[in-house]
């Protein structure tokens, strides 16, 4: 069944942006994207901005979803999860720059002085989704013997950080393949900083 037209409309709003960025991005793009009329775009959003933080919390639930479910939660080593982790996000650069790269990093690039609103909701999935990975990062610490002045919450950024660093790279190169070396540093650096850090003897986690 199809979707109805403001599911389209917010389905058009992730791929438009992705692919043309925030500030191009006209309502009547969004409409010939989702196949709908203007009338049907002012009957669902007021405003392109409307529908911009509607379409924010559509990329949130649909980004929740994939990554609850992904399989490397299924994992007993909380460091193994951690870098299945990443192994799970470099597979996940795939087709071409707008169906891999973020919705809400693209608009929090373009928009961060001019649309605070809807930055801020940005802000809110990126960051709800680092905090997903701060029990396995707390969970290895404990496992490895980790202690440093840097916190779990602060480590779960900085893999954001990257990730979000690693798309605007694959738009400047036109290429997944330069976000897929940062990811693959990222998974080294972990590794490295567990390995190195700890002081129980526990042996080196697995090669994924």
């Amino acid at each position: 069944m199809q979707p109805d037209s403001k599911t389209r409309l917010l389905d058009a709003a992730l791929r438009v942006v992705r692919t043309k960025g925030y500030t191009a991005t006209r309502i009547e793009d969004l409409c010939a994207e989702a196949g709908v009329t203007k009338g049907s775009f002012f009957h669902h959003f007021k405003s392109k901005d409307e529908l911009m933080l509607a379409a924010v919390a559509h990329w949130n639930a649909m980004t929740g979803g994939l990554f609850a479910q992904a399989p490397y939660h299924d994992l007993a080593d909380p460091l193994d999860r951690l870098l299945a982790y990443l192994d799970f996000r470099k597979e996940l650069l795939a087709g071409d720059l707008p169906d891999f790269t973020c919705f809400a990093g693209t608009i929090t690039q373009e928009a961060y002085e001019t649309r605070p609103e809807i930055v801020a909701a940005c802000a809110g999935n990126i960051g709800g989704h680092a905090r997903t990975l701060e029990a396995d990062i707390l969970e290895a610490m404990r496992k490895y013997g980790v202690t440093a002045d840097w916190s779990a919450e602060s480590l779960a950024l900085h893999t954001q950080a990257v990730l979000q660093g690693a798309f605007v790279l694959a738009k400047a190169k036109g290429g997944a393949s330069v976000a897929a070396d940062s990811i693959d540093h990222l998974r080294r650096y972990l590794r490295l900083l567990f390995r190195r850090d700890s002081g129980n003897g526990s042996p080196e986690p697995k090669e994924n």
